[in-house]
């Protein structure tokens, strides 16, 4: 069953579990919330983690409320495929196949726009890209639900599993919910969850060796290998903590 966030403006976290798999997942509306995408601090260093970017927030009386992992990058953490930040282009589209999850065809874009997020397959998103009007852009791959359909090299008898993390978005995209599974699961198994469990019509595969969570609402603040992109919600902290007072 669909699950979207119960307050406008609110991103929503909660834990799932489904067909034997546990889930972390975490609702965000585009149209209320500042969703954006990092990659490089002002001085040109990659956070690489989710401290460093709080850090840089908190300096800016901002704060983060949700925060993930948002494709994959080279030892450099330079990204892997297409990026833009902010409107700024750092890395070219990619459109053709390669080694790895990356290059298992058809790959696909996430793409902030003003109040939309969406998923969008790589060759679609370079045919429209300039209607898109996207001012964060990241690719990865593979995707896992094309239009509803399950990529077509998932195998539901797949023993690779992993735990993995990624982004489905509405048909009109007014919401986009982020998912890292909790136990390893196979990629079959994870684009199932996004499809049939979270009905969405498309979504698309972050990572699988790194897979890292900031989720106040779960007590998550993940920590590993340091990151490359990283998607997440931004609020303005003074803002933030008179709501809270108000609430006591």
């Amino acid at each position: 069953m669909l699950w979207l966030p119960r307050a406008a403006g609110a991103v929503e976290c909660r834990n799932q579990e489904w067909q034997g798999n546990r889930y972390s997942v975490c609702a965000v509306a585009p149209a209320q919330e500042d969703l954006r995408l990092f990659l490089y601090d002002p001085g040109g260093a990659p956070y690489g983690d989710f401290s460093a970017l709080e850090a840089r927030l908190a300096a800016r009386g901002q704060r983060l409320a949700f925060a993930m992992n948002a494709g994959m990058y080279h030892d450099s953490r330079a990204p892997v495929g297409h990026y833009v930040e902010d409107g700024q282009e750092i890395m070219r589209v990619i459109p053709n196949a390669g080694p790895g999850n990356f290059g298992l065809l058809p790959n696909g874009v996430f793409c902030i726009s003003p109040r939309r997020a969406r998923v969008i397959e790589t060759l679609d998103y370079q045919a429209r890209r300039d209607s898109l009007n996207c001012r964060h852009a990241s690719q990865s791959g593979p995707m896992l639900v094309i239009d509803g359909k399950l990529h077509p090299r998932f195998l539901p008898e797949s023993t690779s599993r992993y735990i993995r993390n990624g982004v489905g978005t509405t048909r009109d995209g007014d919401r986009a919910v982020f998912v890292i599974s909790r136990n390893a699961v196979t990629l079959h198994e994870f684009a199932s969850f996004f499809r049939d469990a979270l009905e969405m019509p498309q979504a698309l595969y972050f990572d699988g060796n790194v897979s890292r969570l900031y989720a106040p609402q779960l007590a998550r603040d993940d920590w590993g290998r340091p990151m490359g992109p990283i998607v997440g919600v931004v609020e303005d902290g003074a803002a933030e903590q008179s709501a809270a007072l108000g609430k006591r």
